[in-house]
């Protein structure tokens, strides 16, 4: 069971404590499960290309489709982004331009281990190491213009990853992701009180609270847990099923309803819907989703001041 901190004023981010056999690290007031990187071990090449990969992957499973483009594109692909003037179309080409970058970085990255193993000596200096570097900066520039396969909102946190990988000591790249994750904990929470406060205290949808929490608190244990970890084949079953029954849960109806309320009672539940899938979005990313959790909030507050109208006139 995640553990909230009870006094957060009093712990620093990066403290370590051990909860039920778990070992967790405290970053933006929870405590997170920890994996021990030993410092030094996955600094040399052949581990960053691992993570880079890793980090790629999730870039692309959680940004729009089709631009995911091979390395070998890079060069047409940036001549479809110059010559395109449909602003539009144009920001498309700059995503897949971002995608066919990030690729080519890890095809790079893949070479170069190849020629460590056969005893080439590459250094930092190296021109493929520097084009390596440039390339995934332009990747995050561009980055900025993707977005999340949702549609909603940008999220190009993601895209800054695989070059805080590729340029910062390892164990310092892991800090940056428990700060994330701990500020997706944060987000998963405050989406599942807005919905408690908001569709919770409708009539008919008192018992809706208990299947939010159940759900927050899958979501903030699929968060922090690598798929790697033996503990994830029950958390993730465990994240879905929950997920399930929050949109299998049905408002208690009074017999008699008008045609508005009985609208208004539709909006709650797709609401409800909503609020999972932007839960489910965060998790998967692990990184805040603002805009998108902004705007479900006003979208819960302005039904809740309505329904009270409705309900009670």
């Amino acid at each position: 069971m995640l553990l909230h901190s009870e006094i957060n004023d009093q712990i620093t981010n990066g403290e370590l404590r051990a909860f039920d056999g778990k070992t967790c690290v405290f970053y933006e007031g929870y405590w997170i499960r920890y994996y021990d990187i030993s410092h030094g071990t996955y600094d040399n090449l052949a581990n960053k290309k691992l993570i880079i990969m890793m980090l790629t992957r999730r870039v692309f499973h959680n940004t729009e489709s089709g631009i995911n483009m091979p390395g070998c594109k890079l060069d047409e692909t940036r001549e479809a982004y110059e010559n395109n003037q449909n602003p539009a179309q144009k920001r498309i080409n700059a995503a897949m331009l971002a995608g066919a970058l990030l690729n080519r970085a890890t095809d790079i990255l893949t070479h170069v281990v190849e020629l460590q193993k056969d005893g080439v000596e590459i250094t930092s200096q190296n021109e493929l190491i520097r084009q390596c570097g440039e390339n995934l900066m332009e990747a995050l520039e561009l980055g900025k213009q993707v977005k999340h396969h949702s549609g909603k909102e940008g999220i190009d946190e993601l895209w800054g990853e695989p070059f805080k990988a590729f340029s910062q000591p390892i164990d310092e790249f892991y800090k940056s992701r428990y700060l994330k994750i701990g500020l997706s904990m944060a987000m998963i929470d405050r989406i599942g009180t807005v919905i408690n406060q908001t569709i919770g205290v409708m009539h008919g949808f008192e018992s809706l609270g208990a299947k939010v929490n159940t759900y927050t608190t899958s979501a903030k244990l699929a968060v922090e847990t690598v798929k790697k970890d033996p503990a994830f084949l029950a958390i993730w079953p465990a994240f879905i099923a929950t997920g399930e029954g929050l949109l299998d849960f049905k408002p208690e109806r009074a017999d008699e309803l008008t045609p508005l309320q009985i609208l208004y009672i539709k909006q709650a539940t797709e609401l409800i819907k909503n609020g999972k899938n932007l839960i489910s979005h965060i998790s998967a990313a692990r990184v805040p989703m603002p805009k998108s959790c902004s705007e479900f909030i006003q979208q819960c507050q302005l039904l809740t001041r309505e329904t009270q109208k409705v309900f009670e006139s």
